[in-house]
């Protein structure tokens, strides 16, 4: 059964522990609660395909474990839910060309890429060598919405890609896995307006990468919120559209005291945010691979928090929605071969 807000006061414990009860209010939420019902919606989607669902490649060149591990959890989750997936392991002086290709194949329907490839390695082209691989995927099939068309749109606040508003943009896997978990725990307003159900709110966001950090910063304050956007060397203010500069005695503590929600993904095993700091009622989210916080200590003491610990099998769900939208947008084009944005409107 689907827990109840509210609920769970007492922490599962190991065999020998003594039971550790949670501060009133508070507790963990799963990312299976959160996944569930996307996954059902995208399972139903299918079956109105006719059963198969389009196809996803993946593209792998490093040995990190960690994008390994996700590389499986992506074709066991997509095998469940009918969708087709094939996992491309090929060398990364190869990457480019490969991507090329795929670009054009009609029979794929979207693209991700396991990183890091490169990492911060520069590139000829500007930027980091990864930057530029992630702009090199079609916006017509990146299933992670990291193309700079997606970006751009991101940025922009503009929210699909035609003149009629009729095919929405996809988003970022991850940082739309932190909104639709917002949304499930009844942070955004569903009696406002679209682009405003975050109006009053405020956030910190640990982090300013490219991938997670500032999107996830830039979405809050695109439907209203005051997200406190934090890095190691600076403090910003996202409000829709803008960037404001805090006044210098602003610190990370002052911040996260006011916030609503607390975004973490710093990933090192040494970076732990005070669970003193966490006002009582607020939502923290860690999607670094790392624990940013510890979860125990946060639980006990605060009342009323819920605390989502990793958001793998969320982002993974909408990764299968991101592809079905692209399906629905663009398979007219995939299907005559056509592979790069100069066709976008």
């Amino acid at each position: 059964s689907r827990p109840v807000l509210g609920q769970d006061s007492i922490k599962p414990v190991k065999m020998g522990e003594a039971p550790v009860e949670n501060a009133p209010g508070s507790r963990k939420v799963l990312a299976d609660e959160v996944a569930a019902p996307f996954r059902e919606e995208i399972r139903q989607a299918v079956a109105a395909m006719g059963g198969v669902g389009p196809k996803l490649v993946g593209f792998l060149a490093n040995t990190d474990p960690a994008a390994k591990k996700y590389a499986e959890w992506t074709g066991k989750a997509m095998t469940a839910d009918n969708l087709r997936f094939e996992l491309r392991q090929v060398q990364e002086s190869n990457l480019e060309e490969e991507l090329e290709k795929a670009n054009k194949e009609v029979d794929v329907d979207g693209i991700m890429i396991y990183y890091p490839v490169f990492g911060q390695q520069p590139s000829f082209h500007g930027g980091s060598h990864d930057d530029y691989l992630r702009d090199t995927v079609s916006p017509y099939k990146d299933a992670e919405g990291l193309n700079h068309f997606y970006r751009r749109a991101l940025y922009q606040n503009k929210r699909c890609v035609d003149a009629e508003n009729t095919k929405k943009c996809v988003l970022p896997c991850t940082p739309l896995a932190v909104v639709k978990t917002l949304e499930h725990l009844r942070v955004y307003d569903p009696a406002l307006p679209e682009g405003q159900r975050m109006t009053g709110k405020t956030a910190v966001v640990v982090n300013r990468s490219e991938v997670v950090g500032r999107p996830v910063a830039a979405m809050l304050a695109n439907d209203g919120a005051k997200v406190w956007s934090v890095d190691i060397d600076s403090v910003y203010i996202f409000m829709r559209g803008k960037l404001v500069l805090p006044s210098e005695s602003t610190s990370v503590e002052t911040a996260v005291k006011e916030a609503d929600i607390v975004i973490l993904g710093v990933p090192s095993e040494k970076y732990k945010m005070d669970p003193s700091w966490i006002k009582e009622g607020a939502v923290v989210i860690n999607v670094a691979t790392s624990k940013n916080i510890d979860e125990k200590a946060l639980l006990t003491t605060r009342p009323g928090v819920r605390y989502v610990g990793q958001v793998g099998k969320v982002t993974v769900a909408m990764l299968e929605r991101n592809l079905l939208r692209l399906h629905q947008n663009f398979n007219d084009k995939v299907k005559e071969g056509r592979g790069g944005d100069f066709y976008l409107a």
